[in-house]
This record gives structure tokens, sequence and C-alpha cells, in this order.
């Protein structure tokens, strides 16, 4: 049964990150957090657990996704080559940073975050395209923000680089598709942290690697490549609108269930 919800919950990440750039990680962390505390899992570490398992996942619907958009001409590499640089020095930190967190404190942390999510997707809110893109180095900036942030909330970036991208002029399809490049490095360098932080905890159940879970992991993998590269085709085929707005409430609720925990 748990496989089941392992692979399912694989399939509709999947298809979030192909479709809005976001990673998956903003559905995988709170089913994640749900389905370990069902589990038994000790609550010192099962959301540092939730966290470092989606963005393990994300390294692999990124692949599949970036792939995609690609083949579309959706990714800017001019742009994401500096961003990447601080997205990498960003994630590590934001991991370090997590780490020194309890459970409790970074799910309150997490709902807040959905919270702020939901109203964002629900409302529609966009910065509007206001200003050119900044330099190198304010680039960089910028990616060390994101990767910071993307490495305590377990996502893949999109929630936040597509609105900035978007308000440097950007074109939309570009801006998903960049987004999900700087996806990668966020996810590879905050999962190689998150099994470095968490290495050898004694409240860890067997079949982990650090932080990382690995029946979980290889259970959303399965699904997610797929669907990420299906979520990617419709992206530059439909306005998907209607979607988030449901997506909204999906995370107003998740984000409410965290914080009254």
């Amino acid at each position: 049964m748990v496989l089941i919800l392992y692979l399912g919950l694989g399939a509709i990440a999947g298809l979030l990150a192909g479709l809005f750039g976001i990673g998956g990680g903003l559905i995988i962390v709170p089913v994640l957090v749900f389905s370990f505390s069902y589990q038994g899992i000790s609550p010192d570490v099962l959301t540092h657990m939730a966290v470092g398992t989606s963005l393990a996942t994300i390294v692999f619907t990124s692949l599949s996704s970036v792939k995609t958009h690609q083949e579309k001409g959706g990714v800017r590499w001019e742009l994401f080559k500096p961003m990447a640089i601080g997205i990498v020095l960003g994630a590590i930190l934001g991991v370090f940073t997590a780490a020194e967190l309890s459970g409790p404190v970074l799910q309150k942390i997490i709902g807040v975050f959905a919270i702020l999510m939901a109203a964002q997707m629900g409302l529609g809110l966009k910065p509007k395209p206001s200003r050119s893109i900044p330099g190198d180095g304010g680039l960089v900036g910028v990616g060390a923000g994101i990767g910071w942030a993307s490495a305590i909330f377990g996502i893949g970036g999109g929630s936040l680089s597509v609105p900035f991208l978007s308000w440097c002029n950007v074109r939309m399809q570009q801006a998903v598709g960049t987004s999900a490049a700087c996806g990668l490095p966020i996810a590879v360098s905050a999962a190689l942290t998150n099994i470095y932080k968490g290495w050898g905890d004694p409240a860890l159940p067997e079949w982990s690697a650090g932080f990382i879970y690995l029946p979980a992991f290889v259970g959303i993998v399965i699904t997610s490549v797929y669907f990420a590269r299906a979520g990617a085709k419709l992206a530059h085929r439909l306005s998907p609108e209607k979607l988030k707005r449901i997506f909204a409430v999906l995370l107003l609720l998740v984000g409410m269930r965290f914080l009254l925990a």
C-alpha cells in the first residue's frame, strides 16, 4: 500500500514539475510528512527526511523536464549558468540551516510557505515584467537566495525562480524551462548535503541514506520521470490557470494542517 502511495505521488509530482517548473516538492514534502508519521518514524527526523527525499527525487524529475523544455527552446542557458553558481552555494547552506531546526519548527515554516504559495497561485499574483535581467553578479546572488530557501522547503525552486524571471521580462515558457534547469543544481547539491548531514543519525529508520528514505525515493522516481515529460509538453500547449487554482486550495489546506499540528 505504501509503495502504491509513492508511485502515485511520483506521478503527480512529475506532472506538476513539468507543467509549472516547480519541481514537485510542494506536494512531495507534505505527503511524505504524513506518510512517515503514519509509519511511526521519529518526529525528530521525519520532516528532515521528507525534505531530503523530495530533493533527491527532483534530481531525476528535473533531468526529464529540462530535456523536454530544451527540445522546445525553453531554457535560457546564459541565465542558468551564473544562477547555478549561487544556487549550489545557497542550497548547501540551506541544508545546514534546516538541520539546526527541530522537526516541528521546520514543519511550521513549511506550512507558512505553503500558504504563501497558495495565495500566489490562487490569486494569480505575478510581478509585472518591469525590469531588465541583472548582470552575472546579480544572478549569482539571486541564485544563492533561491537555493537556500529551496533546500529548506524541499522544492526545486520554481515557485521562486519563475516569478523572478518573469519580473525580468523573460517569456513565460522560457521562465518555466530555465527554472526547471535551475532545479537540477538545487536538487543535486542539497540531496548530497542531506546525505552528509543525516548520516548515522540514530533516529533514522532502516533503508535510509542520511535524510533520504530510499523506498520513497525509488517509488517516486519510477513514475515522476515519465510524468515530468508529459507535464512539460502540456506546458507548451495550454494555460494551466484553473489547475493552479485547484492546486492552491490543496496547498492552503496543507499549510493550515502543518501550522495547527
